[in-house]
């Protein structure tokens, strides 16, 4: 089951044998054809991938799940008071109902909750949670995938404040002009408003290595799944096993970046093509951008956002900003 489904309590979805998503077909196809070859790291997302996932937040050595939810509980009354009272919500990527449920208490007499997600079937089971729990709250979920442009539900109070809610450093995903144009859509969304967003920090390179090379090997197993759902959904061939795990930190673009490796020279068939690696050869499947609390800000000011408030853990693991429209 999903990490989202889990967190929701709804049933793992039934799988259709050999079910083709043309999407990740197309996206897979591409990125063998290219040289590196890579994989846009949100196909790493299947429900298996998602149930892995979930286990890497709660292990010893991934620190940013409990140190954001840390930072949230924490310091919840101030951005409450900051977020002001009858706020409309709206959080990009709805993920576990854990963080959302802390700004939700803590806020006063919030107007409307809107969660956007690309799975209309997670954001109904969301919506049935939060209604019983939240009776007086008004929900409105949006279908859209939040990394292009989408439009908020004409009927919200658009006469009120403003509040957008950006949890786990999911902005570190994109490349730096990927960061900065989703900021300047954010900034056209919230109407004058602000955006509450949670940024993984540069630290010592040994913590984010444990982070992304657990002992358990949680995230290699995460990393090779991606070969193992192109075999269920695509009827490719790929062996999971000829393909090492890699996780570096590259300290110059400060980033994690994350690799399936071949162990061998092979071939593998993808949708009837034949893809060849040679020994060693990498398949580039997720970055992980860290940023300085002060780099972060001048990339936030650079896209019309005014950094207002950060809040940062006493190890300075990980922070939260409150970014206002310029």
């Amino acid at each position: 089951m999903s990490a989202k489904r889990a967190a929701i309590g709804l049933p793992a979805p039934a799988r259709v044998p050999h079910q083709r998503d043309g999407g990740f077909a197309r996206a897979l196809l591409d990125g063998m054809r290219s040289k590196p070859k890579h994989v846009p790291c949100k196909y790493l997302y299947d429900a298996t991938g998602s149930a892995l996932f979930d286990r890497i937040c709660e292990l010893p050595e991934y620190y940013p799940t409990r140190t954001e939810l840390a930072l949230l509980r924490r310091h919840a009354g101030e951005i409450a008071d900051i977020l002001g009272e009858g706020v409309e919500l709206i959080e990009f990527g709805a993920g576990a109902l854990t963080k959302i449920r802390v700004l939700l208490e803590a806020l006063k007499s919030p107007s409307a909750y809107v969660p956007v997600d690309i799975s209309g079937e997670y954001l109904s089971g969301v919506c049935s949670v939060l209604d019983a729990e939240y009776p007086g709250l008004s929900l409105h979920p949006v279908v859209a995938d939040f990394t292009r442009p989408f439009a908020l539900p004409a009927k919200l109070f658009t006469s009120t404040r403003r509040a957008g809610f950006f949890p786990g450093s999911t902005i570190g995903n994109f490349a730096p002009e990927e960061a900065m144009s989703f900021l300047k859509t954010v900034t056209g969304l919230l109407r004058g408003g602000g955006l509450l967003i949670g940024v993984d920090l540069v630290k010592d390179p040994a913590i984010l290595h444990a982070a992304y090379n657990d002992a358990q090997g949680v995230t290699a197993q995460f990393n090779r799944n991606l070969l193992a759902r192109a075999n269920r959904e695509l009827d490719a061939d790929f062996d999971p096993d000829a393909f090492a795990h890699y996780a570096p930190y590259n300290p110059g673009e400060q980033r994690i970046e994350m690799y399936l490796v071949s162990r061998e020279r092979q071939s593998v068939r993808v949708a009837d093509e034949k893809i060849e690696f040679a020994e060693g050869e990498p398949i580039h499947t997720e970055n992980s951008h860290k940023y300085t609390v002060e780099s972060f800000g001048e990339l936030a000011s650079a896209a019309g956002l005014i950094p207002k408030r950060v809040w940062v853990d006493d190890a300075r693991l990980f922070s939260i900003y409150w970014l206002e429209s310029d």
